[in-house]
């Protein structure tokens, strides 16, 4: 979910950008995986898989460049299906949140299995990345619990803004895990973040009681508040796990154990809670599974966008994701977000694209 899902790409990514190679999954074969694949065909060079070797041939004409704005128009469409999928939780009734992440984990998987089959990567991965992968499907599928919990207690528009501070917990912790530099700009970004969370909050010892503007009570509003920003850290913990992996994973077996690991989660969590039930209503249970096929498709565009186009001008257009949950709440929940949204809103943007635009304008030098 966006968040994210994402997120994250995204991840990202239940809402956050998720990490991904500069080149498909899948791309580059060691020649243990070539031999495991079979024999080469006759005149086919085992290292570089072409026939004939392309040591022996002249140069191949370059790859024709992707359509100009498509990688753009891919991160556009990631974050419509996104939000989307997010109004659907929102619209789902009486269907508890780990309800709804153990049906999406469901349909994806069924989309994931024969994806794994066909590019042969198996389903464990890597000796050495394994307790990764773990992780990274344990924090990932926490992350979606915990935003489907957000979505469903308090409005779109602020849930969705607030896990936009997912990029400011992934410098910290970077910072603390990588030894990526926190410079003072990442600092001021972080103020940001935090004043435009404080603005959509509205703790009482600053705004007083007013509770204008909000679906539930202030306590409701305060519960979805802490989950959607334990959402927000999740996610960046799962970036953080992404970028220490690198490109020794295929992304199709990092979402693998992240909708097994969350699947198993889930069914742990409602059976403490006592809460499972399948949907009395018709119209519920295709909201489930296009919230898992919406879901899915948000995470495979915003790949493709990462592939074909620089990361920073992606992580701007993934602001859209605001602009789209602020029209889905005022067309369908006939609820427009008050100033104080709008503003915490226009921080948090503000912050997200600042450190896009410093770190397009770095990698740029």
């Amino acid at each position: 979910m966006r968040p994210q899902d994402s997120t994250g790409v995204a991840e990202l990514q239940e809402p956050g950008l998720p990490l991904t190679d500069d080149a498909p999954p899948g791309a580059t074969e060691e020649p243990a995986a070539a031999e495991a694949a079979g024999a080469p065909d006759r005149g086919r060079c085992w290292l570089c898989l072409s026939s004939p070797c392309c040591s022996r041939t002249e140069p191949e004409a370059k790859k024709k460049a992707p359509c100009p704005g498509l990688g753009l128009f891919y991160t556009l469409l990631s974050a419509f299906l996104f939000s989307v999928g997010s109004l659907f939780v929102k619209k789902v009734q009486d269907v508890h949140a780990v309800e709804i992440s153990a049906f999406r984990c469901v349909v994806q998987m069924l989309v994931v299995i024969p994806c794994l089959i066909y590019r042969k990567t198996g389903f464990i991965g890597p000796k050495g990345q394994r307790i990764f992968l773990i992780l990274r499907g344990v924090l990932g599928s926490t992350a979606m619990m915990l935003i489907y919990y957000a979505y469903q207690t308090m409005s779109l528009a602020d849930a969705t803004v607030i896990t936009f501070s997912s990029p400011v917990f992934t410098s910290i912790f970077a910072w603390i895990c990588l030894k990526e530099k926190y410079s003072p700009w990442d600092a001021l970004f972080t103020v940001f973040t935090i004043t435009g969370v404080i603005l959509i909050v509205r703790p009482p010892f600053l705004f007083g009681s007013d509770t204008s503007g909000m679906e539930e009570s202030y306590s409701g509003h305060l519960k979805g508040t802490f989950a959607a920003i334990g959402s927000a850290v999740f996610a960046a913990s799962t970036l953080v796990i992404l970028r220490k992996m690198g490109k020794s994973v295929d992304y199709f077996l990092s979402i693998w154990y992240y909708v097994v690991l969350g699947l198993v989660e889930s069914v742990i969590i409602l059976s403490v809670l006592g809460e499972w039930s399948l949907p009395y209503c018709g119209l519920d249970r295709l909201f489930l599974i296009f919230i898992g096929l919406f879901g899915l498709g948000g995470q495979i565009f915003i790949t493709k966008a990462l592939q074909i186009e620089k990361a920073g001008p992606v992580a701007i257009m993934k602001t859209m994701d605001v602009v789209f949950a602020f029209i889905l709440q005022i067309i369908f929940f006939n609820n427009v977000p008050t100033w104080w949204t709008v503003g915490g809103a226009l921080c948090v943007v503000a912050s997200n694209v600042g450190a896009a635009i410093r770190k397009w304008y770095q990698s740029s030098k």
